[in-house]
């Protein structure tokens, strides 16, 4: 499959890097009945294209450290070992080296890292639109996480089992 329909960007082969500082990922997860919304700064990530045009590897670490719900009393119970244990492990990261691309968009199938465990993640995105002035593109991807998969044990009326999280990544070839 080609890495870029008709209606996308076309994309080079070779590496494509993630410019931090103007990428993001935000979350939505239940607690105590309402949404909570968050943001966790985006460490750095990696699109491999091959030489057909085909996205083959996608790599991306989040800071954990960084989750900020503008709660800071959430902020700090979060770092617990119980929930997301940063004293331990301070980032998240995903890996995906099975990419498929159609006209909708694209589907990445990969293991999401947490905690110290893992579990299978399937994240999905829209195409990448037209190079910006500098040749980067903007992708974003969306996924659902089931926080037990991770080991996260809580009742549900505190923390919802279905944690929304978006990435919107710059990206420079």
């Amino acid at each position: 499959m080609s890495a870029t329909p008709a209606t996308g960007a076309t994309l080079r082969t070779g590496s494509w890097m993630v410019q931090t500082e103007h990428s993001r990922a935000s979350f939505t997860v239940g607690n105590l009945g309402k949404a909570v919304e968050g943001t966790v700064p985006v460490r750095a990530g990696e699109l491999v294209v091959d030489a057909s045009g085909a996205p083959r590897r996608l790599t991306a670490t989040l800071d954990l450290a960084g989750l900020d719900t503008a709660n800071a009393r959430r902020d700090k119970d979060l770092r617990r070992r119980g929930l997301l244990d940063l004293d331990a492990h301070p980032t998240m990261t995903f890996v995906s080296e099975r990419i498929d691309v159609d006209e909708q968009g694209w589907t990445a199938q990969g293991t999401l890292t947490a905690r110290g465990t893992s579990c299978p993640l399937t994240v999905r995105g829209g195409l990448p639109g037209q190079p910006g002035d500098d040749g980067s593109v903007v992708v974003e991807g969306t996924a659902v996480l089931d926080r037990r998969d991770l080991g996260i044990r809580a009742p549900r009326l505190m923390i919802g089992r279905q944690v929304s999280i978006r990435v919107t990544a710059r990206l420079v070839g």
